[in-house]
């Protein structure tokens, strides 16, 4: 039965399921961090943390910009966005539109520098307006309450043992929705994407010049990943990305973002290699933001196919353009316990 939504966030909050192969199913979003805003928007409502007509501050390299933007829209909240360099015209008119006030970052050849600059100018308004609540969507825990309706969903759509393959990114997506998944079935494994250059899991000590790593990882810490959720962890360069991008595109006809042609990429082979586990794949947003740097040159992405990791045991082993770790649910610092070890 069709049902009328009472506001554009729970139209578009809910993603769709859509079997690519035998164990390989994605959940396609149009912005996944909906769930996010929304849950954290209404927590902090509810607990008298905020107050309606109050100003929502924080710092954002795209999607979860537009999804706070809208969740402030739908609860009469105000909302200022420190953008990052990377987002485009587009984003940012649809931002404006909505209310929010931006500040947009210069444009960077560091994505270090880029996120630097954000959280120091957040501070600075703060430190101008007290009456601002920071969001701070990379390290307040309240981000990872409305993931729980996502697990729900996929829990009553999909039987039998699960792999959930998701880009790491702030860790509220990948972290809220398995804890809420492993309440009833604690064997659900978790595999994280993340890009060389990333502090989270370790490989800032390489540079992938054509990266996009905003979303997917970090340059600076972020205290909502908790490392003892991740099963696995694969590093994937931009190359392979966009394989899995592109390839997505081409066998599955679905157009989505860089982080879900990642986790299409890695999904693809740790389903072959376990046939009896159905492999979701996370797509947390469309391919728009991505048509110059990824779809346009289609024509030099590498086959799928042919494409296959490096299968490490530490980090020191850790190597591009594609490594995987079985992580063991182990906290962080890791390379510690394996200095102590050897």
């Amino acid at each position: 039965m069709s049902v009328v939504h009472e506001h554009v966030t729970d139209a578009i909050k809910q993603p769709d399921l859509i079997r690519l192969t035998g164990n390989i199913v994605l959940a396609r979003f149009e912005t996944m961090k909906v769930y996010a805003a929304l849950g954290a928007v209404r927590a902090l409502l509810d607990r008298g943390v905020v107050r309606p007509g109050q100003t929502l501050v924080d710092s954002s390299s795209g999607i979860y910009a537009l999804a706070l933007a809208m969740a402030c829209h739908r609860y009469g909240l105000k909302c200022h966005i420190v953008a990052s360099t990377t987002v485009d015209s587009a984003m940012r008119a649809q931002l404006e539109i909505l209310g929010a006030t931006v500040d947009q970052m210069p444009p960077s050849s560091s994505l270090r520098l880029d996120q630097e600059r954000r959280v120091h100018r957040v501070h600075q308004l703060l430190a101008q307006r007290p009456d601002a609540h920071w969001m701070r969507q990379y390290h307040d825990s309240v981000h990872y309450e409305g993931y729980k309706h996502f697990a729900d969903l996929v829990a009553a759509a999909i039987d039998g043992p699960l792999t959930v393959v998701g880009a790491v990114g702030t860790g509220a997506s990948t972290g809220g929705l398995i804890e809420a998944l492993r309440q009833n079935d604690p064997s659900v494994r978790l595999l994280g994407l993340q890009p060389f250059g990333s502090v989270t899991f370790g490989s800032e000590r390489f540079t992938d010049p054509e990266a996009i790593i905003a979303g997917i990882g970090s340059s600076i810490w972020f205290g909502n990943v908790r490392h003892h959720l991740y099963d696995c962890l694969h590093w994937v360069d931009f190359r392979h990305a966009m394989a899995g991008t592109v390839g997505l595109l081409r066998d599955h006809a679905v157009f989505a973002g860089l982080s879900t042609g990642a986790a299409y990429l890695v999904a693809g082979w740790e389903a072959a290699r376990n046939p009896g586990r159905t492999h979701l794949v996370i797509g947390a947003d469309t391919g728009h933001r991505y048509v110059e740097r990824v779809f346009a040159r289609h024509q030099e992405a590498l086959s799928v196919e042919s494409l296959r990791p490096l299968e490490i045991t530490s980090l020191k082993d850790l190597a591009m353009p594609w490594s995987a770790m079985e992580w063991q649910r182990r906290p962080w610092p890791v390379a510690r316990q394996e200095e102590q070890a050897s």
